[in-house]
């Protein structure tokens, strides 16, 4: 009897692929609030997803609130420093979160242990950075404006420094307006804190003293609830 021939096993060695460095002029990455494997692979998830055209057929992802979403960062030119977790953005710097957007000349982005993202993110040549920001069941929006803003990921914090500013939209009119040195403003719970300066008073704030213009309400308009509003002291009164 004829035996079927034997064939040895062949084993292919590949060299590991040296990864590109990062690429200038438009960086687009997606950044997750969970470990560090598991943001890679939802950003190269969604990549496959657009690639096939399904990613507007996820309706789970726009269901869920801003701070379970994946922060996409967006600029003309990026570095990243794997050690330190540090993104570092120059350049039409546009940050998205679910409903949150920051734009800036400039930006730097930091991811802690357990997955949190916190930004820094300023602005040239006369321009201020800008967020603006959905308001929870109603369609509200927060506007806000600072010659540096600071955004803390875990508290869901933006705090806005130098001749700051913030609006909030129902629509395109203005409801409500709040200047100050420093505004800072707490998305989770909808609260603002304003701070005054007298040595460097905002445009719009006599004296640097927190200046709020309030609207009033007109029948079932809105919410009906505003934002609840803290003010403090310019130093030295």
């Amino acid at each position: 009897m004829r035996l079927p021939p034997v064939h040895e096993p062949v084993f292919r060695v590949t060299a590991p692929k040296r990864r590109p460095p990062l690429q200038r002029h438009v960086a687009n990455m997606i950044l997750n609030p969970t470990s560090f494997v598991h943001r890679h692979a939802v950003a190269m998830l969604l990549a496959m997803a657009a690639a096939a055209g399904l990613v507007a057929a996820t309706p789970a992802l726009a269901e869920r609130a801003d701070r379970d979403k994946p922060l996409v960062l967006e600029a003309d030119n990026a570095s990243y420093d794997d050690v330190k977790q540090i993104y570092t953005l120059t350049g039409n710097v546009v940050l998205t979160k679910g409903t949150m957007i920051l734009k800036s000349d400039a930006a730097e982005v930091r991811t802690d242990p357990e997955g949190y993202q916190y930004a820094v993110a300023t602005s040239k040549g006369g321009k201020q950075a800008y967020i603006r920001q959905k308001r929870d069941n109603v369609d509200e929006y927060i506007d806000g404006w600072g010659d540096r803003i600071e955004y803390d990921g875990k508290q869901e914090i933006a705090k806005l420094i130098g001749n700051a500013r913030m609006a909030r939209l129902a629509g395109a009119k203005v409801v409500d307006e709040i200047r100050g040195a420093v505004l800072t403003y707490d998305s989770r719970n909808e609260f603002y804190t304003a701070t005054g300066d007298s040595r460097n008073a905002a445009p719009g704030a006599p004296g640097g003293r927190v200046r709020a213009v309030l609207s009033p309400r007109q029948g079932q308009a809105g919410s009906g609830q505003g934002v609840e509003l803290k003010g403090s002291p310019a130093p030295g009164r």
